[in-house]
């Protein structure tokens, strides 16, 4: 028999606070605490081999890349290129090149990983033919325009890489499998966080080995959001990015993530705040140069709003301060919310990279 309720308890009894305890008492085991250069190199060796053990980096098969060009579009003043990757065994990334007319001499390129909501590549390669892009979210075309070689892929779980449960649905089009990925990947020892950072490093391999219009050594990266999760990963894990510039996705753990519990599930890694903070990943990506920039009516940011921002940018700076980078690291705070600014964000990448 049916029987349809209509009722709610007065009292409730949660668990947030328990473990907004539990985060005071046991995070950042391995946060940023060095004073010299040599306890940086120590502490940054120990952290990153933990990461890439709590992402799951280091269960990663590599596989032949196998590139492919599937399509060539002439958009006047570049090209856009349709190509294929082997990252893992069985596991290709989908990317868009766009490759601007007259190469800069410097040869400079920039991954640029895209967010959530975009439909993958398409919003930073800006496909407006196909999706509905604000006035800033193509920020793979405004870096191609500046002359460098933007790489625009697809992170796992996106655009051409839904997993079967996201596909042939018009409403799902626009969004990802972060959520299913993360299901089948926890239990076996993955991440989306570890597999998005792999990705992306498979992607320099394929640049090193296959772009010769790309100088290996000024390669940078930017995203937002979720492409700002990548940037800041990858910039971490990987020193071959020479310049990052991480927009929206900078803040306090505790604030943005345990608090505001309800965020994406690529944001969550077993063990990863026992760890560190953002703060402290972001202090491996020192003295490289990195811009962070933040919304101020951003609510990604958390309850404390920018001050929860800030107070990861000065633990990131102390690290700049031990290689007298100062100059290296910026954090640029606009008036506005959760988007791409890049109002000092390209020129950042201009200065470093060209």
């Amino acid at each position: 028999m049916d029987r349809k309720v209509n009722f709610e308890y007065d009292t409730f009894y949660t668990c947030e606070e328990y473990f907004v305890r539990r985060w005071n008492q046991f995070s950042r085991q391995l946060g940023f605490s060095a004073s010299t250069r040599e306890e940086y190199a120590i502490w940054a060796s120990e952290l990153r081999e933990a990461l890439r053990n709590v992402t799951g980096i280091d269960t990663m098969v590599p596989a032949l890349l196998q590139p492919k060009t599937l399509d060539v579009t002439d958009m006047g003043t570049y090209t856009r290129e349709e190509v294929l990757i082997q990252t893992e065994p069985g596991i290709f990334m989908t990317m868009y090149v766009l490759v601007p007319k007259k190469i800069n001499p410097a040869r400079a390129c920039v991954i640029a990983p895209h967010g959530h909501g975009t439909g993958g590549k398409l919003t930073t390669a800006g496909r407006r033919d196909i999706v509905d892009i604000d006035a800033n979210g193509d920020y793979g075309v405004q870096l191609v325009k500046e002359g460098f070689v933007v790489f625009c892929p697809d992170a796992r779980g996106f655009g051409q890489r839904r997993e079967k449960a996201h596909q042939g649905k018009p409403q799902e089009f626009m969004h990802g499998s972060c959520r299913v990925l993360n299901n089948m990947a926890i239990p076996l020892g993955q991440t989306v966080t570890g597999m998005w950072t792999w990705d992306l490093m498979r992607l320099i391999d394929y640049i090193e080995e296959y772009r010769d219009e790309c100088d290996p050594e000024r390669i940078g990266c930017a995203g937002l959001s979720g492409g700002g999760l990548q940037t800041m990963w990858l910039s971490a894990l990987d020193e071959r990015v020479k310049c990052a510039v991480i927009s929206g996705y900078f803040y306090g753990y505790r604030d943005a993530l345990l608090k505001l519990n309800t965020n994406c599930s690529c944001n969550y890694v077993p063990n990863l705040w026992k760890l560190a903070d953002m703060g402290d990943i972001a202090a491996l990506i020192a003295p490289r140069p990195l811009l962070i920039e933040t919304g101020n009516r951003d609510p990604l940011n958390g309850e404390s709003g920018v001050a929860n921002v800030t107070e990861q940018v000065d633990i990131t700076r102390k690290a700049y301060r031990l290689f007298d980078a100062e100059d290296r690291l910026y954090h640029h705070i606009f008036d506005g919310e959760h988007q791409w600014n890049g109002t000092k964000g390209i020129p950042w990448l201009v200065k470093w990279l060209m």
